[in-house]
């Protein structure tokens, strides 16, 4: 079943993945089969039965919707359901699943000394640790121009709301940890230039590459896996007590962005595209490479030196970033050195 089956005014058009997302869908919709589901027992259901719930399309789905509703980011869901109880105990049953299975598998690091210095240095070797295959480099010498165009599907989950996950975090943080998010969220709102905000320059890629730049369109051909990665951050974020993990995720992402993007832009004129889809890449080569020193020292280093109960979660955040997007790009690597598609289903432009 799609949404667009649901109610005869929703412009969205991706199906639900199993029992549960259709539960949720209905309900957020406000489609004919709205009544009589009752979504917190099919999450335990759903939770008792999967065998990976990262790679649960079910599941991941769910989640996904149910973080929509919070953003706003599908305005068909009904603005009136945000709050409701039962969906979210049913995210609550969700998000305590998926926090322990990333719990459990998710590799920790040493945890340094609570101060700036030594979590500076924790989360710089932490990512140059981080030397699995790397799809950037693929990309720049290999990728085909279907490659590229999924590579902008799969992206465009989390980057057509880039930043808003870790936004989350800025009234939960005081003093010089609060002024570092800031600072870096500034700079991806676009310093006060709407036409210069990171989301905006992603959507202006999308269009011209010739893809759909509205937000959800594509939602229907990635996997669970590139789903688990945004509602990741999202659960991270939307909930207090994981404030410490949402810092460390994004003083990871930071530290791990520059070069890829240098990478990504390499292979996109390589391939001909022009600079309207090249500048999003371009705009993070420098960017970030100042955001990192920032989000590692004054941000997460600040945090962890003013608030030492969270130092654990920081660099668990930062690991579970590391580990997730690496998850995320071995699949996709695995699917294009085969030359088989990354997406679930055939793309169709």
């Amino acid at each position: 079943m799609t949404l667009s089956t649901l109610s005869s005014d929703t412009a969205l058009a991706f199906a639900d993945r199993g029992p549960l997302s259709h539960a949720i869908l209905s309900r957020l919709t406000g489609g004919e089969d709205s009544g009589g589901f009752d979504t917190s027992v099919l999450a335990a259901d759903a939770v008792a039965a999967t065998a990976d719930i990262v790679h649960d399309d079910d599941i991941q789905l769910a989640l996904f919707l149910l973080y929509s509703s919070a953003y706003g980011s599908l305005p068909e869901l009904d603005a009136d359901l945000e709050w409701d109880p039962a969906l979210l105990t049913t995210r609550r049953i969700l998000e305590d699943a998926f926090e322990r299975a990333l719990r459990e598998t998710v590799p920790m690091p040493e945890i340094p000394e609570p101060t700036v210095d030594a979590v500076g240095r924790a989360l710089f070797a932490l990512a140059a640790a981080d030397t699995g295959p790397s799809l950037s480099r693929y990309f720049a010498r290999k990728a085909t121009t279907q490659q590229a165009e999924e590579m902008l599907r799969q992206r465009s989950i989390y980057t057509l709301r880039e930043a808003d996950p870790h936004s989350w975090a800025i009234p939960r943080l005081e003093g010089r940890a609060k002024a570092a998010l800031v600072e870096i969220q500034s700079d991806e709102y676009g310093g006060g230039r709407p036409h210069r905000v990171h989301a905006v320059l992603f959507a202006n890629a999308m269009r011209a590459a010739g893809l759909d730049a509205a937000y959800g369109a594509y939602v229907d051909e990635v996997p669970a896996l590139t789903l688990a990665s945004f509602n990741m951050m999202s659960m991270f974020g939307l909930n207090r007590r994981l404030v410490g993990a949402v810092v460390g995720h994004l003083a990871a992402f930071e530290m791990t962005s520059s070069i890829p993007c240098r990478l990504y832009a390499d292979g996109l004129r390589r391939l001909g595209f022009d600079q309207d889809v090249v500048e999003y890449f371009d705009e993070h080569i420098e960017a970030d490479a100042v955001h990192e020193q920032i989000a590692a020292r004054d941000l997460a280093g600040g945090l962890a030196e003013d608030r030492p109960e969270l130092l654990a979660d920081i660099m668990f955040g930062a690991a579970a970033c590391l580990t997730v997007d690496g998850w995320s790009g071995a699949h996709m690597l695995d699917a294009w050195s085969a030359g088989e598609s990354s997406l679930r289903r055939a793309a169709t432009s």
